[in-house]
């Protein structure tokens, strides 16, 4: 009798253990991949916190991860989407409440080849550029050598095809020039390899020169500047820094969230609170982001 009530309190005990609470437990999560090295750090530094936290992350296009959230395939996704009103009431038909969680301010880059001297360009050049009236360089600088241009995105289905049909307006679809290749860092490759390309990818792959692959891809390509949308014809002209993404003078920001469906305190919830909490922000500003929640002070330098 004994016996059988020691082994029926081990069981228990490993059933506790096992229990998922906000640091423990094993989960999948479902990750823009424009947000890769964001995720692996946030995981990397979480997870080494909390030992028996287990996330793996699912990097895929946007569509994708917002995909496998409603199917209840994933509980949480990083994505610089909200869910539209569809979405949201399907959820709550399946008494679900998802909770929106901004975690960072990211915006979309454009690059080029190391070849091209055009890293200047009015945002209404951009802009015609989408809408399919710019379909060569000699049309944004008279004096270029280079012919056609060949726009390049990370994935049909990506959150970078969004932002950009979502700012300009655009309802069909692109320009023949626009191509799509697969994820954000074979944009870079075809952008290295093609002197008239220029690229669409995320500010988070290319934000931290001191991460090996940020600082691998700025050595491949170069990051265009351009000028404000309220001052498209000016002669000011902003690359996507943190601070010309937190005075809101580059004009292609979008922001970063965190988006769950957990219907109680589990993983993805604890997760969820140390990207927004103060460490995971950090991390975040030292990734060369923008952090949503922690405050920022810029200071201006005049010189002499």
């Amino acid at each position: 009798m004994g016996a059988i009530v020691l082994f029926t309190s081990c069981h228990m005990t490993a059933k506790k253990f096992t229990d998922e609470t906000p640091t423990r437990g094993k989960i999948k999560i479902a990750v823009d991949e424009s947000y890769q090295l964001l995720a692996d750090a946030e995981l990397y530094t979480f997870q080494s916190t909390y030992k028996d936290a287990q996330i793996t992350p699912l990097y895929l296009p946007g569509d994708s991860i917002v995909k496998l959230f409603l199917d209840d395939s994933v509980k949480v996704i990083i994505t610089s989407r909200k869910l539209n009103d569809n979405q949201e009431a399907y959820l709550k038909g399946k008494s679900f409440i998802p909770r929106t969680t901004k975690i960072a301010y990211d915006a979309v880059a454009f690059i080029v080849n190391k070849s091209n001297p055009d890293t200047l360009i009015r945002y209404n050049s951009v802009r015609d550029i989408f809408m399919g009236k710019t379909p060569g360089w000699k049309q944004i600088n008279p004096h270029s050598k280079l012919n056609d241009l060949k726009v390049v995105f990370d994935n049909a289905g990506s959150n970078n095809v969004y932002t950009i049909t979502e700012k300009f307006g655009i309802t069909g679809s692109l320009p023949k020039y626009c191509y799509s290749v697969k994820k954000n860092s074979e944009v870079v490759s075809f952008v290295e390899k093609h002197p008239e390309a220029i690229g669409i990818i995320s500010v988070n792959w290319i934000s931290d020169p001191r991460d090996s692959i940020s600082h691998s891809f700025l050595s491949k390509i170069k990051v265009v500047s351009v000028t404000s949308e309220y001052d498209s014809d000016g002669t000011e002209y902003y690359s996507p820094h943190p601070a010309y993404i937190a005075n809101k003078q580059y004009p292609f920001i979008r922001d970063v969230y965190t988006i769950n469906r957990e219907t109680f305190a589990g993983l993805g919830t604890g997760f969820t609170s140390f990207v927004a909490g103060d460490a995971g922000q950090r991390i975040i500003l030292k990734m060369g982001m923008l952090p949503a929640t922690l405050p920022i002070r810029l200071i201006k330098i005049k010189s002499k």
